[in-house]
């Protein structure tokens, strides 16, 4: 019984003292605001036809739709072209932001704000991955993901080195995102522009309340015990998003490839061949009509699929396993980017993978990262390695600036 409740008590330690995953985390962060990012400009040119005025799903129509589903989107507060244009170009600010880890709390916001309303103004544009974007955008609010490889996460450092020399830190951008959040927050809400349900509207207010109570807590009180219980209920939401998006990509392969069993194509080890001949998914003709023509490949790539969406959810106990089926996984997704001319919906399943990438290999792509960038910007002959980086279980302050991580 002591053992048993030893062991209760270090898995509640785990979950509440510290915020699991940072480098995974950053990953996902980077992953689904590349993507977006990424998305948003290859469909510039396209833009009013796909998401404005000009496009076949207008304004009206989507009212209506609006009315019945009650989503959430702020296309919707008017029909002009200018207002469509500001919400365009705030959705791609957000992403870039979030991307470089700037202010990661207020931009994930930001970023949920911009892929709700686009997607959700017009629902027919879409590949697949625009549906697991549309979560992920949602979980990223609860998530601390500018730890580590943000611009947060630097300025953290310096502000660490900066009070070890006795100086005095002041951040006077997050006091004012926050007034101007939230003096937009309540014109909105006074003015009853919020007609969807009221889920997307309470996460807002309560991100703005909760940021607005952690910032004055950090300044107001002298005691350490109101900071500690926010830094476990933040650690709480962290954890438990990270576990909802583990679980979430595991119940996509599970389904996907318990339903590809039950196709009569799927186990006659054809069904891989079809796709390939596709005119509207084969930028590459020549290419797809090579692997077409291998009854081998055919087969090998059909059950293959399978196998590994199956077998997947059930390697998570076997470390070697797991990643070996999740590097399959994401060499299929880039076969699939290629071959189909499926670029986003890769992106965004890469990304969703992401979250079960082993720390070490994350670790060691940092380190490359950091060797590329000290030769491509030798700052007088140092490079600085990720051992001289601090991770934010040993440096509690990168979960402590307002509007970060």
């Amino acid at each position: 019984m002591n053992r048993f409740s030893l062991g209760v008590s270090a898995a509640i330690a785990r979950v509440t003292e510290s915020a699991l995953a940072p480098y995974q985390s950053a990953v996902i962060r980077i992953g689904f605001s590349a993507t977006w990012l990424l998305f948003l400009l290859r469909e510039f040119p396209h833009r009013q036809e796909l998401y404005g005025p000009d496009g076949p799903w207008n304004w009206e129509l989507a009212r209506q739709l609006l009315d019945t589903n009650g989503a959430f989107t702020v296309l919707m507060w008017s029909d002009g072209r200018g207002w469509f244009e500001a919400v365009y170009l705030l959705a791609l600010l957000a992403a870039a932001l979030l991307l470089l880890g700037w202010r990661t709390r207020a931009m994930s916001v930001l970023f949920m704000v911009g892929v709700l309303s686009l997607q959700n103004r017009s629902v027919f544009m879409g590949d697949g991955g625009d549906n697991v974007l549309h979560l992920m955008s949602i979980y990223l609010v609860f998530m601390r993901c500018g730890r580590v490889w943000s611009l947060d996460a630097r300025r953290a450092r310096r502000a660490d080195e900066a009070r070890a020399r006795g100086e005095r830190v002041t951040d006077r951008v997050g006091p004012v995102l926050w007034a101007a959040s939230g003096f937009v927050l309540v014109t909105v809400t006074v003015a009853g522009r919020f007609h969807s349900d009221w889920a997307i509207p309470a996460l807002l207010w309560a991100a703005w309340t909760a940021q607005g109570l952690w910032w004055a807590v950090g300044r107001r009180t002298k005691s350490a015990e109101p900071r500690v219980l926010l830094d476990v209920i933040g650690n709480l939401l962290h954890n438990g998003a990270l576990v909802v998006i583990m679980a979430e990509a595991c119940l996509i392969y599970a389904t996907a490839g318990w339903y590809k069993i039950q196709g009569s194509r799927w186990q006659d080890g054809t069904a891989a061949y079809y796709p390939l001949h596709l005119d509207y998914f084969s930028p590459w003709p020549a290419l797809a009509d090579l692997l077409a023509g291998s009854g081998t490949m055919v087969m090998l790539a059909t059950y293959g699929t399978v196998i590994v969406q199956v077998a997947f959810p059930f390697t998570l106990a076997n470390r070697r396993l797991k990643n070996v089926l999740l590097a399959l996984m994401m060499v299929e997704h880039a076969v699939i980017a290629v071959l189909l001319g499926l670029p986003f919906f890769s992106l965004a399943m890469i990304a969703t993978d992401a979250v079960f990438l082993p720390t070490t290999f994350l670790h060691r792509l940092g380190g490359w990262a950091a060797r590329a960038r000290g030769q491509l910007f030798p700052r007088g002959g140092r490079t600085r390695t990720p051992a001289a980086e601090p991770r934010a279980e040993e440096n509690p302050e990168h979960t402590h600036v307002g509007f970060t991580a």
